[in-house]
């Protein structure tokens, strides 16, 4: 990878970022061309006769690079016996077998899927005694000296800015050592340990110093979530802070984004700082937005000299004066704003962002899991119905890992109790909850639910969302449970997107014949069921747009359990009143399972009706802010043009 300060791909300089950054449409082409530098790197040490040093990471973000240089191996005849590899970190305590044990990680995606030898990749070691611990880090960099430091060093990036596992505060000359986890970084991990309290609190991590000292280094990172401190790493100031901020004084480091963590540099964000731009509605929008939100003031207060202080003027020669912008702007965001979200029969559609006909739509609502539908939607859902559409719910996954043991042992107790009540004879009942209970008292918390628990799981999840949709009126016969396989490995880690599971999606559209298709594009989430469930629908849409019915088909995106949509993304705004919001609420309600203790809480504490209820109302806060009615709450959507 040369290093340009102009951006490929937009022209712009990249006059804000103090680190090499290299921005990809995705993951997977990103991941490829790291693999190929990888690669070059290993053969031009192959030709010298010399090992190539690799510093590796684990997590998320290296998943389709090891995948990559797997495919290298086996399909182009690349080697990895001249490769030693040194990995940055691992949990302490941990078992070497755990399913949350690094060494696991690295076996299974990369080393025992290559050439390497055994005694060349090294691992901190997480079953050592605390007292074993400082000499094994000494000699574990000791170990890297002797080979002649790192060639190449792989990092991903915390939510913290940690590198590592070296959290806020570490210092640039801190050595290999055993460190307490940030409670954020606890946060994050505790998807992957079923609950915070089964989360390490300590792990080993290669020093600051070491990743300094490594002659190349890259850095990974993908996602929305990750935008924001990728944003601090780049353009903030070197600080004990944000660890990865240390890689601007590195002599040769380069960030490596998709446009999805990349999305809030300055260049990608607000370009018309960077250079002169050609000046759409989108970017036109964004700009006076932003600007209004930035300066606090309403749009139609919005100056010319508010423009030019905030580095605006172009948009004034272009397009100004500031009166003619802000009254275009403000009506564009009026018009987002509807009651009817299946479009309002007989009237002027010319300026809502639904159509009015056909009158009375069949809708089919799309729910990663199986609360996502009224947590994200939920008034919109009540709402569809109550304005006489036809509604169908398409619930995606089973969301069985997501259920609390206890709550599997209390349903398991309720069928045998309820035979036992009733003078039912079923010795197969019987069996299944011996078999379950007997398992879960010795369940440890790496182990893997088996079959009977994940089925008795499912069948509570399942139980609440048919709840839910009774609540809001929906016939059994609208209500669809899709179960797709991808999901079902009983871990956190799921199996690739399938053809099977795209078929799945696409049988249940080119039944419903649906006019409106609501999919959740909530891609915040932390366990990435979200992204592969859109993902499922886009292929499935795709497939079908040739299909008759396909041609008069919108597809809405909505946000809300993790993360809302930006206001200048926003093409629909659904109100809610104070009563509506407390309709919602309720059938949230009808979830028990992940009421008072969500296992996969993420980094906000809140239960999700909380989170809904306040970015619903902050929403609409931001509406009223911009100089719009006063609504007590807004549910948002992006329309897909497909």
């Amino acid at each position: 990878m040369l290093k340009s300060t102009i951006d490929s791909s937009t022209g712009f300089e990249k006059r804000f970022e103090k680190i090499e950054t290299v921005i990809f449409t995705d993951s997977l082409s990103a991941s490829k061309s790291v693999a190929k530098e990888i690669s070059d790197l290993i053969r031009v040490k192959q030709a010298q006769k010399q090992p190539c040093i690799l510093g590796l990471a684990t997590g998320s973000s290296p998943k389709s690079l090891y995948a990559e240089l797997v495919r290298m191996h086996r399909e182009e005849g690349l080697s990895f016996k001249n490769v030693i590899t040194f990995n940055l970190d691992e949990y302490y305590p941990m078992e070497l077998d755990s399913v949350h044990s690094y060494v696991r990680f690295m076996k299974e995606l990369l080393f025992d899927k290559v050439d390497i030898l055994p005694e060349n990749y090294h691992i901190p070691d997480g079953t050592l005694s605390k007292e074993e611990i400082a000499d094994y880090c000494t000699e574990y960099e000791l170990k890297i000296e002797a080979v002649g430091g790192i060639d190449l060093q792989i990092l991903g990036i915390g939510g913290n800015g940690h590198i590592g596992f070296n959290e806020s505060g570490s210092l640039q000359n801190s050595k290999t050592r055993l460190v307490a986890l940030d409670h954020i970084t606890r946060v994050a991990a505790s998807n992957e340990f079923l609950g915070l309290s089964n989360t390490p609190r300590t792990a080993i991590t290669l020093g600051v110093k070491k990743i300094m000292e490594a002659k190349r280094v890259i850095l990974l990172a993908w996602g929305e979530s990750k935008s924001n401190i990728i944003k601090e790493s780049v353009e903030g100031p070197v600080t004990n802070l944000v660890p990865a901020s240390y890689l601007q004084e590195h002599k040769n480091a380069t960030f490596v984004l998709d446009q999805s963590a990349a999305h809030k540099l300055t260049r990608i964000n607000t370009p018309w700082l960077v250079e002169k731009i050609e000046w759409t509605d989108a970017s036109i929008r964004k700009a006076v937005l932003g600007l209004a939100q930035k300066i606090k003031k309403p749009i139609l207060m919005l100056t010319d000299s508010d423009y030019i202080e905030n580095g605006m003027s172009d948009l004034l020669a272009d397009k100004g004066p500031a009166y003619d912008i802000n009254i275009q702007i403000f009506n564009k965001l009026q018009h987002t704003i509807t009651g009817w979200p299946g479009g309002k029969p007989g009237a002027d559609d010319t300026n809502r962002p639904e159509r009015k006909t056909p009158a009375k739509k069949r809708v089919l609502i799309f729910s990663p899991h199986p609360d996502d539908d009224i947590i994200s939607m939920g008034g919109t859902f009540i709402r569809l119905h109550q304005q006489g559409h036809e509604v169908h719910v398409a619930y995606q996954t089973s969301g069985n890992i997501a259920v609390a043991d206890s709550e599997a042992l209390r349903f398991a107790n309720f069928v045998c109790d309820y035979n036992e009540m009733f003078g039912i004879e079923n010795n197969a009942a019987r069996k299944i909850f011996d078999k379950a209970i007997k398992f879960l008292q010795n369940k440890k918390n790496s182990d893997i639910d088996i079959p009977e628990v994940r089925h008795i799981k499912g069948l509570i999840r399942k139980g609440e969302a048919r709840s839910t949709c009774n609540y809001v009126g929906i016939p059994d016969r609208q209500i669809h449970f899709l179960e797709m396989p991808f999901y079902e490995t009983g871990r956190i880690e799921k199996k690739p997107l399938s053809t099977e599971d795209i078929e799945i999606v696409t049988d249940i559209i080119d039944r419903v014949k649906p006019h409106q298709i609501y999919a959740a594009g909530d891609l915040a989430d932390p366990h990435g069921t979200h992204k592969v469930c859109l993902d499922a629908v886009f292929e499935s849409v795709k497939n079908l747009k040739s299909e008759e019915y396909m041609k008069d088909c919108w597809l809405w995106l909505y946000r809300g359990a993790w993360k809302e949509w930006s206001i200048e993304e926003i093409e629909m705004a659904v109100p809610l009143s104070p009563d509506q919001i407390l309709e919602k609420r309720y059938g949230i309600f009808k979830h028990q399972s992940q009421k008072d203790g969500v296992i996969f809480q993420g980094t906000d504490m809140r239960e999700f009706w909380q989170r809904a209820e306040e970015r619903n109302r902050e929403t609409a806060e931001t509406y009223h802010k911009m100089g719009l009615a006063t609504y007590a709450a807004m549910e948002a959507f992006v329309r897909w043009k497909f």
